[in-house]
């Protein structure tokens, strides 16, 4: 056994290796049969340990690449999406008019567009409505659901704005100067379907933001529906629209339906995908060239 055991050691192998080949084998084995025996066993513990350092390099490239996803600006972007959303300011009275298709003042509207802002992460949203719509019902100024204000009021969404009377005549603040100043003051966006036009007159300031900030929508019985291209259909996405900063990349420009046979050149608004990022000239443009 120890004659066996040397040999096999000089040849670089260990003694559990010879001992489980004994084992095997019997003492009694010829030193050719170890030798063939040690080399398999030695082939097959390379092979095993092969496989488990191409495990362990797995394991270890995949935990970096979490750690990198967990570091990565885009997850804390998407952790923190609430900070990245834009203020809302809502019109109460246009969006509950809206939703009492003009005849009603209807406030279950406000609290399906609240609703809609606050499912999705908003954390910011102010709604504006006129003080005297506390005011009772009148025939001539129907109100639904008016406990909605109140609810609203206490959880600090809604703002009354400022009414009174003077001998018997209601005097009104303009409740559109409120929104349009809140709006811009916070850098956030305006839910209306009102363009404000005296108030964009006033400012060039207020005008661009206004142009810009605006968010039109929709009511489609109680779904509360803005558009998805609030800015049209080669502006930003909606998603986009609503955050301080865009984590969700834009689609590229609408396919040119002439495709290669368009004459525009780089006058077309379509997207060529043959053209790359090289400028085309239309046709006028090479005929001129070419008369030159």
């Amino acid at each position: 056994y120890q004659t066996k055991l040397e040999f096999a050691l000089k040849l670089g192998y260990s003694e559990e290796q010879v001992q489980l080949v004994l084992n095997k084998l019997g003492t009694d084995a010829l030193i050719n049969d170890i030798l063939g025996e040690l080399v398999k066993l030695g082939n097959k513990t390379d092979t095993d340990q092969t496989v488990t350092n191409a495990n362990t390099t797995v394991m270890r490239e995949a935990s970096s690449i979490e750690s990198q996803r967990s570091e990565s600006p885009l997850q804390e972007d998407v952790t923190e999406d609430g900070d990245n959303l834009r203020p809302i300011v809502i019109d109460g009275s246009n969006v509950a008019m809206s939703h009492g298709n003009k005849e009603v003042f209807s406030c279950r509207g406000i609290k399906l567009a609240v609703d809609w802002f606050l499912e999705r992460g908003h954390k910011d949203v102010t709604v504006f409505v006129p003080a005297w719509r506390k005011e009772q019902s009148r025939p001539d100024a129907l109100i639904t659901d008016q406990e909605i204000l109140r609810k609203l009021e206490k959880e600090k969404i809604l703002v009354f704005t400022p009414s009174r009377r003077v001998q018997g005549r209601r005097v009104v603040c303009y409740d559109d100067r409120f929104i349009v100043k809140l709006a811009f003051e916070s850098d956030g966006i305006i839910v209306s379907n009102d363009n404000y036009r005296d108030l964009a007159n006033e400012k060039p300031e207020w005008k661009k933001f206004i142009d810009e900030r605006l968010l039109m929508y929709s009511f489609v019985n109680d779904k509360f529906m803005p558009p998805d291209d609030p800015l049209g259909r080669h502006g930003p996405s909606l998603d986009n629209f609503l955050r301080k900063k865009p984590i969700v990349p834009e689609h590229k420009k609408q396919p040119c339906p002439y495709g290669k046979k368009c004459t525009y050149g780089h006058k077309c608004k379509y997207y060529h995908p043959e053209r790359g990022n090289q400028p085309q000239r239309s046709v006028a443009d090479e005929l001129r060239a070419m008369s030159r």
